[in-house]
């Protein structure tokens, strides 16, 4: 008499979100000092926005997906193929894939991407409550960022916009930082040496 035998194999991998807040914060504390005018241009802007901006969110993406965290998969996911598609705008208003894609340009088409991303970051916003109050605050500021983002590409309200979305970027920046702190430490700790907030609890018990 045989018997046959299953065995569950559990596979534990380590949080990417560390990393991926790391590159939101880099991307945007460089793409901010631009829109501060404490820098000027967009050459130095790029490198950080396709390889911090992009590739690292990508990399969180990738791996929370593995860890079956549908949240952080399509919130890293999504900035990601946004900063590539950034960057890659940038490149064209830039003249870098040739003068008449570059004249060909439209900055009211980037308002209407700005604005599908801010409706895309509005129910993300929702979702971040009941996960930490540090990653909702980053959330609420890129809902800001994309205000002001979309308002400015489009021509309305264009000095008021821009500064609104300098100063949330930064925000985002100071925050994921401080999210991308907390994400380390406390696991390399065990404790909770950065706190990051309770979820709110209203939406999930």
């Amino acid at each position: 008499m045989s018997t046959t035998e299953t065995q569950n194999v559990k596979i534990v991998t380590a949080d990417p979100s560390a990393l991926g807040l790391f590159g939101l914060a880099m991307v945007t504390l460089v793409a901010s000092s631009q829109k501060l005018e404490i820098t000027s241009g967009l050459s130095f802007v790029i490198p950080w926005a396709i390889f911090l901006g992009a590739f690292a969110q990508l990399f969180a993406c990738i791996n929370d997906s593995k860890r079956n965290n549908t949240f952080g998969t399509t919130a890293f996911g999504a900035y990601a193929l946004f900063w590539f598609g950034v960057a890659a705008s940038w490149m064209i208003k830039m003249g870098v894939f040739g003068q008449a894609l570059a004249k060909d340009a439209d900055t009211k088409q980037l308002g209407i991407a700005f604005l599908g991303y801010l409706v895309f970051t509005i129910f993300m916003t929702i979702g971040a409550m009941e996960t930490n109050k540090i990653l909702f605050i980053i959330f609420v500021f890129i809902d800001f960022l994309f205000i002001g983002l979309s308002m400015n590409s489009i021509g309305f309200i264009p000095e008021f916009s821009h500064r609104l979305a300098a100063i949330s970027e930064l925000i985002v920046s100071i925050f994921s930082f401080y999210g991308s702190a907390a994400s380390v430490l406390n696991t390399h700790f065990g404790r909770t040496f950065l706190p990051v907030g309770k979820p709110f609890g209203i939406f999930k018990k």
